[in-house]
């Protein structure tokens, strides 16, 4: 095809070059028609089928018997496994490959090589076809693998009949102009192509990246996070303006577009804005990071991620919060282990009034202390805090390292310890009292005596 004649003249308009390029492509269509259709043509189309035909009975003679061999190979790495599975599921094309290209060497020695003209056609889009299909199983996105895979298919077999030039200009002619610039199918088929395979090489990266940060000892889980941030948002920035550049695309025109971008987060997106810069806040000033206990409102667990919009806590419960960064700056937070893991749980109880309170306070100790999460090196300690009603008050302070191990379950345990030294050593837990006194008989009134003081009742 020579460009300068077939390919439609730049003065017709959209329409008309589109008509122009159709024809043309039909026309190389009818040639390509009349050569295929010629006899040897039919009997080339019937080998490849019973090519195909024998590829698939030779499929189902074997494939159960290289399974059966590729389960005994228990010892063998995961991935010689994976590849050998891969290769079992194509087992029928790779096959009627072969078989293809050995009838194809076989008939060149024997006949003349126009007779073969199909059958190499067929044998080299199965041979990219297998290849492609093969090659696409590395990307682990299944989505991204299946545009991948069919968007190189179609390229590969417009490139093996020949067919570029005629895409490429049918492309181009369906394109709509603004003012200096031409937006056409072949320049964003270009540009999606291009970004596709730049952001999985910013993906690799970042990944690769973000591993190596993570593995580095020498810097905190909130900087870890800003950095792995950081990184990711650099890395896919660069990939889709490159590709917008590598395309062609005016990136001066794109001044509009981040115009107006601002005004949409000066007015619809200020929430979103504020999160994003309250998360970068965080990120810096160290006050939370991944793995700290912390308590918001009703709200207590430890941080498991740090978002670009969000703090994702998990509760001992196993609930999953989502608390906006925003909350985080403005609202009072209690972090429990900021500076340290340290924290101080206190328990409250009462004993009778008959009852030393020397005895009372080293029992209390005594019991805190055989609780396996409370620590020694910081020991309990028990303080008389008043005289109550109908008892002496105490409270019982010690010392955990694991608050995300939870607070309520060594609460119970350091009460349940407390019981068992208490009824060992003959100390009682007093517990308000009524007594009820009945006078008179029939519609006489009652009079109720309690512990607090005397209180007559009488009908109204």
């Amino acid at each position: 095809m020579n460009p300068e004649t077939d390919l439609p003249p730049t003065d017709l308009t959209p329409f008309e070059a589109l008509q122009q390029t159709g024809l043309t492509l039909l026309g190389q269509i009818d040639t390509f028609l009349a050569i295929v259709l010629r006899p040897w043509m039919f009997y080339q189309v019937g080998i490849a089928l019973v090519l195909f035909l024998l590829a698939h009975l030779l499929r189902a003679l074997i494939g159960p018997w290289i399974y059966e061999w590729m389960r005994a190979r228990e010892g063998w790495p995961k991935w010689r496994i994976r590849l050998l599975v891969v290769l079992h599921r194509r087992l029928r094309m790779i096959i009627f490959v072969a078989l293809l290209w050995l009838v194809i060497s076989v008939m060149q020695q024997i006949t003349w090589p126009s007779r073969t003209y199909l059958l190499e056609i067929i044998a080299q889009l199965s041979s990219a076809w297998l290849v492609i299909a093969l090659v696409t199983r590395l990307i682990g996105n299944p989505a991204l693998r299946s545009l991948v895979r069919y968007g190189a298919w179609g390229y590969v077999t417009i490139w093996i009949l020949g067919l570029t030039d005629e895409a490429q200009a049918l492309l181009e002619s369906a394109a709509v102009s603004f003012g200096n610039s031409n937006l056409s199918l072949w320049l964003i088929l270009q540009a999606v192509v291009i970004l596709v395979a730049l952001v999985a090489l910013a993906r690799f990266l970042a990944t690769a990246g973000a591993a190596s940060i993570r593995r580095n000892e020498g810097i905190s889980p909130s900087m870890q996070v800003l950095a792995v941030k950081f990184l990711q948002v650099a890395l896919y920035g660069a990939a889709f303006f490159l590709a917008l550049k590598l395309a062609g695309v005016d990136l001066t025109g794109l001044a509009v577009l981040s115009g107006a971008i601002g005004v949409g987060l000066g007015f619809g997106l200020q929430k979103v804005v504020s999160n994003l810069v309250s998360g970068i806040i965080i990120l810096l000033d160290k006050s939370i990071k991944p793995g700290d206990v912390i308590s918001i409102g009703e709200t207590f667990g430890w941080i498991n991620a740090l978002g670009a919009r969000y703090v994702s806590i998990t509760t001992r419960d196993g609930k999953e919060y989502l608390i906006p960064n925003e909350d985080m700056i403005t609202g009072q937070v209690v972090n429990w282990s900021h500076s340290n893991e340290l924290v101080r749980v206190d328990i409250l109880f009462g004993t009778s009034y008959g009852d030393d309170p020397h005895l009372v306070r080293k029992v209390a100790i005594e019991a805190a202390q055989s609780v396996g999460r409370v620590l020694s090196s910081r020991p309990p300690v028990c303080h008389i805090t008043g005289f109550g009603d109908s008892s002496v008050d105490y409270i019982l302070r010690f010392w955990i390292i694991d608050p995300s191990q939870g607070l309520t379950n060594i609460r119970g345990n350091v009460f349940l310890a407390l019981w068992d030294a208490f009824k060992e050593n003959g100390i009682s837990i007093p517990f308000p009292q009524r007594e009820v006194r009945v006078l008179g008989e029939g519609a006489a009134a009652p009079r109720v005596e309690a512990a607090e003081g005397e209180v007559t009742e009488r009908p109204g």
